[in-house]
């Protein structure tokens, strides 16, 4: 009980990072005010840069002697050492970037595989009126078949060019607060998923699969 107690009253830690290499992207000023917005709430940002998670294209040739590439190895570390993840990802030719889903695969060939009941909230930013919306769509197909439980709700910030303030708020009070209240939401969600963990259930590929070492992404 005193153990629980104690867990109860860690603050969350959530891991937020842009899917963008590109200085001054629009997807990193959506990740950092979502750092803001989650300390505001008493909640610990684990800010991370998309170069840290950097590499090579999978070639699974490689997986020699237990080798995972540096910024798989990273990606998996910042994803056990918090409770949750946000990625602020834009999208390219309606579609998530090439390099996020190169180092979701490369990640999951650990064992377990870390992705396996985390949450996850995705949102994106861009010039376009969709907001970049149809990359997130494609963005939580692996994660949701890695076992990842990615909260409904999507944000996306369309005209995301004119959308910011000066000190990176975001300029239409609507979407501001509309921006605020699904962290909240979302906050709330890992916050009791914590604290007041239900059964957990094993996931497997397909319903009654008789998994094995090639097929088995849990153990």
């Amino acid at each position: 009980m005193d153990a629980q107690l104690s867990r109860q009253n860690e603050p969350l830690k959530i891991l937020v990072f842009s899917a963008s290499l590109r200085t001054g992207s629009l997807n990193t000023q959506l990740a950092k005010l979502a750092v803001r917005v989650i300390e505001e709430n008493g909640g610990l940002a684990d800010y991370a840069d998309m170069r840290e998670f950097d590499c090579p294209s999978l070639n699974q040739d490689l997986e020699v002697d237990d080798f995972h590439p540096d910024g798989a190895r990273e990606l998996r570390k910042r994803i056990l050492a918090n409770d949750a993840f946000i990625i602020a990802s834009p999208e390219y030719n309606g579609s998530m970037p090439g390099l996020l889903k190169n180092v979701i695969d490369w990640t999951s060939r650990f064992r377990p595989q870390p992705f396996n009941e985390k949450h996850a909230m995705l949102m994106s930013a861009s010039p376009s009126m969709a907001g970049g919306n149809r990359g997130l769509w494609t963005l939580r197909m692996p994660l949701e078949h890695l076992g990842t439980s990615v909260y409904p709700n999507m944000f996306s910030l369309a005209m995301a060019h004119k959308a910011f303030t000066a000190e990176g708020d975001i300029a239409d009070e609507t979407l501001a607060q509309r921006f605020r209240t699904n962290l909240f939401a979302f906050m709330s969600l890992v916050e009791a998923a914590k604290n007041y963990p239900c059964i957990k259930k094993a996931w497997v590929e397909f319903l009654g699969e008789q998994t094995d070492a090639v097929t088995e992404r849990v153990e």
